[in-house]
């Protein structure tokens, strides 16, 4: 199975997308998930970014949450937080228990400016990779990258020793760092990483995507 891309056909890579949408939204107040920018609800312009890449879908939520009722997009999967309020960790093993596909792209549903052509970039590099991660400095970005089947077993081993960083699962699998130079050439002011916390940050989100859409 070869990772290249033609055009705007489905990748030849076996890849399923998956969304953690299980957070509780401490800082903001409330399901961020909900909240709209620019006309439509976070997780659904997170949906709709992923559907080019793959027709498997799986959001990742905690039980008491229904995203069926504001999706309003098909192609998708609910599957329940193992462990919730544990933190992305368990939303990581769950999406890949769930997942029928060997690479698994892999976001948080609170980042509105996904980057469909730095996420194909990483797609194309994750063959040869365990996990294929952006790296700014010393900062990495865990919940906007692709994650083979093969992490799911170091995951339930961190889980069942009660280490729920996620960044511990780094040192036990083969990693591709995406740099920022590289990550420049696709998305120069990194906007892919942009995530909602705060008001604040909706606020800026609504202003970013008057601007450039």
């Amino acid at each position: 199975m070869g990772g290249e891309v033609r055009g705007t056909e489905k990748y030849a890579l076996d890849i399923s997308c998956i969304v953690l949408a299980g957070g509780k939204g401490l800082r903001l107040g409330r399901d961020k998930a909900l909240e709209r920018v620019d006309n439509s609800n976070l997780l659904q312009r997170v949906v709709s970014q992923l559907s080019s890449f793959s027709n498997d879908i799986i959001v990742v939520t905690a039980r008491d949450k229904s995203p069926s009722q504001f999706i309003g997009y098909p192609g998708f999967r609910i599957v329940a937080d193992a462990y919730p309020g544990k933190g992305a960790l368990v939303g990581l093993g769950t999406g890949l228990a769930a997942s029928n596909s060997w690479h698994n792209l892999v976001v948080a549903c609170d980042m509105p400016f996904l980057d469909q052509a730095l996420l194909r970039y990483m797609i194309q590099l994750s063959p040869d990779f365990d996990l294929v991660v952006p790296r700014v400095g010393e900062l990495v970005e865990p919940l906007h990258a692709v994650y083979a089947k093969s992490c799911l077993a170091p995951v339930e081993r961190l889980l069942s020793q009660g280490n729920l960083r996620i960044g511990a699962l780094f040192d036990l699998v083969k990693v591709r760092y995406v740099e920022a130079d590289e990550i420049d050439k696709f998305d120069p002011q990194h906007l892919s990483f942009f995530n909602i916390n705060t008001k604040a940050d909706l606020e800026r989100a609504e202003q970013l995507a008057k601007g450039i859409e």
